[in-house]
């Protein structure tokens, strides 16, 4: 899977989803176990290629590399690669690229009698309310989030 960026902005940098390659990764097939351990596969007979796991839509799939901390408490960390669907239609608690007053965020969408809202998932920040005056565009929904552990 290669990255090919295509703009970067203070809280995330875009890439584009190159799906014209194909790598088939083995891929343990009874599953692993976060409990106590079973007894594991000799050998594994499945595979994986993360293009067709990850893009359902190649031509609206792009990555976005996180800068920031302002959704650590749903897993989404300063550095990792969110898999953002274009295609997507919004709903109500969908976690977002918004382009917001001229620079692109990630947040929780909060859709509540006509109004929108922009929910960080870190206590540290606030919600942001959105109004008529703010430039204001859903760009896309996170649909994965790609971390080095």
């Amino acid at each position: 899977m290669k990255l090919h960026q295509l703009k970067k902005s203070r809280h995330i940098d875009f890439f584009t989803a190159d799906t014209s390659t194909e790598l088939a990764l083995p891929l343990a097939g009874t599953g692993i176990s976060a409990g106590f351990p079973s007894p594991a596969d000799d050998y594994m007979e499945m595979s994986i290629d993360l293009n067709r796991e990850l893009i359902h839509n190649p031509t609206a799939t792009f990555y976005g590399r996180v800068k920031g901390t302002s959704m650590r408490n749903v897993g989404i960390e300063d550095g990792d690669v969110l898999v953002i669907d274009r295609s997507l239609e919004l709903r109500n608690g969908s976690i977002a690229i918004c382009f917001l007053d001229g620079d692109f965020t990630v947040k929780r969408v909060k859709l509540e009698k006509g109004e929108a809202f922009l929910i960080p998932e870190n206590p540290e920040y606030q919600p942001i309310r959105i109004t008529a005056e703010n430039e204001f565009v859903v760009w896309g929904i996170v649909t994965y989030v790609i971390k080095k552990m």
